[in-house]
């Protein structure tokens, strides 16, 4: 399956790779932000307060400082947004992508390393006390592979998905009924083609060569019906394609090819499935672009229908996407913007089709994730390289984010993710 009909943007580009860029570009504000004082959990207002989860960086990664020491629990006020910071729930390295299992008892975070036992990275899974928020480590096991960046857990609450980004593969770890990880089940390594090294669709203007110099194993998880199971493969331009054996755990390859190709360069990230099951929406990473597909729930297929800049018109320069995501009711799509250190809003029509509806700042450096609440009132960024994690109130009736004025200090933040 090819992407066909895109529109493709030619600029002037030099040869320096995207983390080259990073690496050489403003210095990083020196030290750790101050975290502040720790509270415990409030026992009044106790309705008012939701927990949430945040992963770090504790060693340099993509140009930035690695300030953080784990993962930090925080408590959200669901009035106002601020988040409060409660402890370093667990001291851990680089978990810089968290997930919690169906029942919320359980969490699981990669650990984007490469020396664990010599293999690579890791995956850790934690127990997770509902009064308090604590976590306690249950185990870690191998990923199979080197920096994994992203996990996620089946409907079932049965495996964890685990794709490694430097070690170009993807892995499906089983969950015990202890709710500790055994070792792999399946293991899949993305082989041959990788993309050109200066994506079709970059802005005009950008310097960047983008990650193309093996696979990468970007993004897995299921569709909403735990049916198949998707992955991006960043350096290959490839969303494939697997239908998930329940029994096993075991993926096997749909369609002939079992991927869909994106234009080349334009390093599919991440993307999201909307609720109805049937839509899904693929950020590209170097293209600075989301690509809207019709998704077969009984076939697994990806049929292309829409590309749409995150950008502003006429924007030219460097800048990278990171991550996409829906708001609770499925009517507007959020994406961030790297660099440019923005929000891209869309709202969706009837069909699924996106419009563009407007940007907002994410009062940081270098949104690396967005997360909303789970009532859909606040959009929380993730900003890695000013330590910090900056909040939203959403206009219900726009979708545009709203900057509270609300900054929470925590060294170099990857993701964040709300118990509940």
């Amino acid at each position: 399956m090819t992407l066909q009909n895109m529109q493709h943007h030619a600029g002037s580009r030099s040869g320096f790779s995207r983390r080259e860029l990073l690496k050489s570009g403003t210095a990083l504000a020196a030290g750790y932000a101050a975290l502040g004082p720790i509270h415990a959990l409030s026992q009044g207002k106790s309705n008012r307060k939701r927990l949430a989860y945040a992963g770090t960086y504790n060693s340099p990664v993509d140009g930035g400082a690695g300030n953080g020491k784990g993962i930090y629990l925080f408590e959200m006020d669901s009035i106002s947004g601020e988040l409060t910071l409660v402890k370093l729930a667990a001291e851990a390295r680089n978990p810089s992508w968290l997930a919690l299992d169906p029942s919320g008892r359980r969490m699981y975070s990669v650990n984007e390393i490469a020396d664990y036992e010599g293999r690579g990275g890791s995956v850790s899974a934690y127990a997770v006390d509902s009064a308090t928020g604590d976590l306690r480590l249950l185990n870690r096991v191998s990923s199979e592979g080197a920096g994994p960046a992203h996990l996620s857990v089946d409907a079932s609450g049965k495996y964890v998905f685990v794709a490694n980004y430097n070690g170009g593969s993807v892995v499906v770890v089983p969950i015990l009924a202890s709710g500790e990880l055994g070792p792999a089940v399946y293991v899949e390594q993305d082989k041959g083609f990788v993309g050109s090294t200066r994506a079709l669709n970059a802005p005009p203007g950008s310097f960047a060569i983008s990650g193309h110099d093996k696979p990468h194993a970007h993004m897995i998880q299921s569709d909403p019906g735990n049916r198949f199971v998707l992955h991006t493969d960043l350096g290959q331009d490839r969303i494939y394609v697997h239908s998930l054996d329940p029994a096993t755990g075991r993926l096997n390859a749909v369609g002939n090819p079992p991927f869909i190709s994106l234009p080349s360069g334009d390093g599919p990230r991440h993307f999201v499935f909307h609720r109805n099951g049937k839509w899904l929406y693929s950020l590209q990473e170097e293209a600075s672009n989301v690509v809207f597909f019709d998704f077969d729930p009984a076939t697994g297929s990806l049929v292309p229908q829409q590309t749409i800049s995150t950008l502003p018109a006429h924007f030219s320069g460097t800048s990278f996407t990171s991550e996409i995501l829906l708001s609770p009711d499925g009517r507007f799509l959020y994406a961030a913007n790297r660099l440019h250190d923005t929000i891209a809003v869309f709202s969706l029509n009837p069909n699924g089709r996106l419009t563009y509806v407007g940007e907002a700042s994410t009062e940081g450096d270098y949104p690396r994730h967005l997360s909303i609440d789970p009532s859909g009132t606040f959009l929380y960024a993730c900003n890695q390289r000013s330590d910090d994690i900056t909040c939203f109130r959403i206009d219900r009736k726009t979708g545009m984010p709203i900057f509270t004025g609300q900054y929470t200090a925590i060294g170099s933040p990857t993701c964040i993710v709300f118990a509940g």
